[in-house]
This record gives C-alpha cells, structure tokens and sequence, in this order.
C-alpha cells in the first residue's frame, strides 16, 4: 500500500521528507512531495501504485489503501484540507500536532514519531480538518433479512464474488491461503478470474495449515508457495515485526510473525494479495462466540467487527506494506459487509457450527473437508501455538512480570509473553508515551 505524510503549513518539504524516511517500505518504487499555500503533502508507492498515485496528487487528492472503498484519502474541500479514512478502517491513519499546533498526519505512528507529540488513530469512518472531527458511518445493528438460507447463501457468494473479481486488475495476482475456510473461499473465487493465480502459505514443518492450504491450492490448480519456519527464525525477525506492526499486544504478535514471512515470499512474485481477514467477525468465526447468548450475538460480532481497524486490519496493513504489497481484505467490502450485518445470526452459528452459511455458500466449489474444516487460529494452524509464549516464560522471571506489567497509561500487560514484546517495542518506540490510538485483542488470555 502507498504511504501518506503531511503537515497542514506551507514549506515545510524537508521535514514530510523525513516523515517519508519513516515509511518509505509501503513503497519504494517513487514518492513526491507537493507544497501548497496552506501544506506540505508527500506520498510514496509502490511500482504497482505509480500511475493512479501519480494521477490523483496532481487532482490535489492522496490516497492510501488498496482502494475499492478502503482508502485514507486527504483532499481540499471548501477551502479546507479533509482526512477521510474508510468505514471499517482498512486503511490506516493517525494525526499529531507540531510545537506551533499544525496538524501533521500520517499512515503509520513511524511518520509522526519527529514531533514527539501525542499521537492519535483517525477513527474509521471519519472525516476531520485542522479542527473539527465527523463521523460518517458507524456500523450498526440492522434488521434481519428473514429470506430462504439456500437464497441467502447465493446472495453471499454473488456478493462475494463481485468483490473479488473488482479487485483483480491485472493478470497475475496472490491470496493469502491458510487453508482455513476464509482464505479458500477468496482463493476458489479469485481463480476463474485470475489468468496468473499465486497463493501462499506458511508456518512450522508439519502444520496443518500447511496441508490443508496445499489441498486447496492443488483443487483450483493456483501457482502454490510456502514457507517453512522455525522459533530460531521467528525470534530473529521479531523485532521487525514489531517495529511494522506498532503493536506488542500478544496474540496479534503471535499472528503476525507467520504473517511476516509469508507476505516476504509473496512480493517475490506479485504486488497485490487479497486477504481473507474479517470473515471470523461478520460470521462468528471464534469458540468463544459459541458461549455467547443468542440474543447477544449479534452485538457481540457488532463489537469484534469495530476494533478490527487496529487490531486484525492493521496485521494485515503491516505485514503487506512492509514488504511493499497491496494486500485487499475482500470480507470488508461494503457490498459484502452490508449485506453480512443483515444476515440473521442463526445463519452464522448454526447448530454449533460456526460460519454455516458462509460454509453453505462455497460448498461446491471446494473440497467438503475444507468447507467443513473447524476453525483454529491461524497461530494455532500455522504451528507456533505456545512455542513463543514458552520461550517468553523463560526470558520473564515471575519477579520482573510482578514489577512490569503495570504500564503508566493504567494498562496492565495480560502475560509474561505480552511483557515479552512490549520491551522489544519499548526499545524501538521509547518516545512514544501514549497508547490511545493502539489496539488490544479483546478477551485474550490472562496469566
């Protein structure tokens, strides 16, 4: 994805030059600085991004997100510069303000770190200028659409199906494959319009991810990659992943690491991926939800689906744009996401299985030991399960967990493992002070 840097005053190139410094791996291909009567706007992009980026700066527009409805976008309206992100935040972006109290803006909390200010997350679904911040959408409970499940589980593929084939631009293309039920669904959608269609996939030697993306790969007949890793290998590229993700919260660490490498082996061979992020969220994907009253359900996928933007999006941002990849999370449609909302959650957590009528959706297009596959976390399926986790328990006495885990902002640090990469964050990020605009999974384990 591009990268956007900005300060609302007029001649201030060398220092959005420095902020481009920052996050120049969301792309390396080009970047340009533009200087207004009342700005400073820079953007960087990848090979892939040039011609479009290129185009809309000359528009007096900036754009960063893999577009189709998920862009961060800074544009000049009624006079007056505007920060738009994208419903469901797919898109990242975060603002501070200068000594002299100029807004400066950018895509990740790396391009803000010169002004050693308070940072803060523009919200989803938000526009805001110099002063004034607006909400323009708030996702929100909708009535049920009380149709046929066979009706309803063709409308979802319809829309599915849209929303990847928009995506696919060009003749050669990747997806995300764990094997698990979201990232074959993208897969066997994205094959009938694909000419060049590459996936990838990664964990230890001997995951089951491993196998089951295999499978899948051989059904569609794609282009199929893996990489294979070890916790050797996962410790010495932990302090990049955490310096890219801007986060030390555990289980998206955890996830990220596997995330990392696969997205590596990925910019091998193509720009763009299509990831099959959010369908846990929109379909009751997670155990726990199992647990969750009928009656709440509903509330409960409203609230996961809310923090996604920094927590599982903002995995996805990372882990793609640090090695200069466009990566389209498909779920998050608004064409697919509108019509998940209306969906009665009796379709989704159906006799116990979770994601029935997505699983209903895509039965005959894959094999029906995939379609049918329990879900796991993808740190699970990936192997790394507690092998981390272990290793922190080693490396954290009991004394300095004791001593540590209260954080000044009144945070307090779930395990040892989370202690774990919150010093590895602290080495890189030590000038930032707060942590108002950072996620934290919700109902992580506690020890």
């Amino acid at each position: 994805m591009a990268g956007i840097a900005g300060i609302l005053k007029q001649g201030e190139k060398e220092l959005v030059l420095s902020m481009l410094e920052f996050i120049g791996h969301r792309g390396s291909y080009g970047k340009a600085v533009f200087e207004y009567d009342d700005a400073t706007i820079g953007i960087t992009w990848a090979e892939h991004e040039g011609e479009s980026a290129l185009r809309n700066q000359h528009n007096g527009i900036f754009s960063d997100g893999p577009g189709f409805g998920h862009l961060a976008e800074i544009k000049k309206s009624q006079g007056y510069w505007h920060i738009y992100r994208d419903e469901l935040g797919v898109a990242p972006m975060y603002y501070s303000y200068t000594q002299m109290g100029d807004l400066c803006f950018g895509s990740e909390i790396k391009a803000l770190l010169p002004f050693a200010a308070p940072i803060k997350e523009c919200p989803p679904g938000s526009v805001m200028n110099s002063s004034v911040q607006t909400k323009f959408f708030m996702p929100d409970k909708k009535p049920s659409v009380q149709i046929d499940p066979d009706l309803t589980a063709a409308e979802l593929l319809n829309r599915l199906t849209i929303s990847v084939s928009r995506r696919i631009t060009s003749d050669r293309i990747g997806v995300w494959l764990s094997g698990g039920l979201d990232s074959s669904t993208i897969a066997a959608l994205a094959r009938p319009w694909a000419k060049e269609l590459h996936t990838f996939a990664g964990g230890l030697r001997n995951a089951s991810d491993l196998s089951y993306a295999k499978e899948v790969a051989n059904h569609i007949d794609s282009h199929h990659h893996e990489v294979i890793v070890n916790l050797k290998e996962m410790l010495r590229i932990l302090p990049r992943v955490i310096y890219h993700l801007e986060s030390f919260d555990a289980l998206l660490v955890r996830s990220s690491i596997i995330n990392y490498f696969v997205a590596d082996l990925t910019s091998g061979y193509v720009g763009e991926v299509l990831s099959g992020e959010g369908g846990d969220e929109l379909f009751a994907g997670y155990q726990y939800l199992k647990t969750i009253p009928a009656n709440d359900l509903d509330d409960e996928l409203l609230d996961i689906t809310k923090r996604l933007h920094n927590t599982a999006f903002q995995r996805v941002d990372r882990c793609a744009s640090a090695h200069g990849l466009t990566a389209h999370v498909v779920f998050a449609d608004p064409h697919v996401f509108d019509f998940a909302q209306q969906i009665p959650s009796g379709l989704k957590l159906r006799d116990g299985i979770e994601k029935w009528i997505l699983r209903k959706s895509i039965e005959e297009m894959l094999p029906k030991k995939i379609v049918w596959r329990p879900k796991i976390k993808f740190w699970e399926g990936s192997g790394v399960e507690e092998l981390i986790s272990d290793y922190a328990s080693v490396k954290v006495t009991d004394s300095d967990f004791k001593a540590e885990r209260n954080l000044d902002n009144g945070w307090t640090l779930r395990t040892k493992e989370e202690l774990f990469y919150y010093r590895i964050f602290k080495e890189q990020f030590d000038e930032i002070k707060n942590l108002d605009w950072m996620g934290r999974t919700k109902n992580a384990p506690v020890n």
